[in-house]
């Protein structure tokens, strides 16, 4: 009877925070429309109430970027703009709140990996994002911050963005762009491809932004957090986690890949009710 019971909750779970998807299409059309505008206002045929700036004036890990150098020169690094300064800023300030909410409801380029994830899961089914062995996979996921140290390192002693020649964000929204490396294109080509074995590879293992937002999970307000008075240890939430972090494990989860898309709450598919949460206070 307890079995049945489990069984018609979840039939009656959401199963995903469609508010997140609607979030996700919205910012990957906007992006979308700015990048093509870009192209259209460098013919004079922008379109008027869009945006025409590039992606480096609405990209906040610009403003991560060009810190050291703006700090110890009052400039910026050649093609970032103020405004990724003040979106850096207000990104950080969400994600010492929310945690990486950027990451998981707004960067584009893991909406894309998302969808493209859509077709692994269709052809391995329960295999899928579970190719990677774990040993191999626990040391791959601090590569990130690797590359985000080499990053920082090479844009403040060059004060040139370096990053650009690998950006596979940007070159997911100017393919069409001589101004995109062939490096790039090939890194994004790689990442769309390790897609449908692997869910988010970029954001687990190389993304730098993702290393910054990461760390604060160890101290942000609001947090994933499992009552485990009420917790049935069935694994749901683990399954679901797209960054393989088991949740049913924890208590709170303070996982530095965590991207807070909250697809292992109650509110989409733990079978029962307030039982993983996301709050600031305590659970029983």
């Amino acid at each position: 009877m307890v079995t049945l019971f489990n069984k018609r909750i979840r039939l009656f779970r959401p199963r995903t925070i469609w508010v997140r998807k609607l979030v996700q299409w919205f910012f990957f059309l906007l992006i979308a429309a700015i990048a093509v505008n870009h192209t259209l206002a460098e013919s004079g045929a922008a379109i008027p109430f869009l945006a025409d700036a590039s992606l480096h004036a609405v990209c906040p890990f610009g403003g991560v970027e060009t810190l050291y150098t703006f700090a110890t020169s009052g400039l910026m690094v050649q093609k970032i703009h103020d405004s990724a300064l003040v979106l850096a800023g207000i990104v950080l300030l969400l994600s010492v709140l929310f945690g990486p909410v950027f990451c998981g409801w707004v960067c584009p380029l893991g909406t894309v990996q998302e969808w493209v994830g859509k077709l692994g899961k269709k052809f391995f089914k329960r295999r899928y994002n579970h190719f990677v062995p774990t040993k191999l996979d626990s040391v791959l996921r601090y590569a990130r911050y690797g590359i985000l140290a080499w990053v920082l390192y090479v844009t403040a002693t060059s004060g040139t963005l370096i990053f650009e020649s690998y950006d596979p964000y940007f070159a997911l929204f100017n393919f069409w762009s001589t101004e995109v490396a062939p490096s790039a294109l090939a890194i994004l080509g790689v990442t769309l491809l390790l897609s449908v074995f692997v869910e988010r590879p970029w954001c687990k293992y190389a993304c730098p932004y993702g290393a910054v937002l990461g760390v604060t999970n160890l101290f942000r307000v609001f947090s994933i957090k499992r009552a485990e008075s009420t917790c049935k240890a069935d694994g749901a939430c683990s399954i679901m986690c797209p960054m393989n972090i088991e949740v049913d494990t924890v208590k709170t989860v303070r996982n530095h890949q965590c991207i807070s898309c909250l697809e292992c709450t109650s509110e989409a598919i733990c079978p029962v009710a307030k039982t993983v949460l996301f709050t600031s206070g305590s659970v029983k």
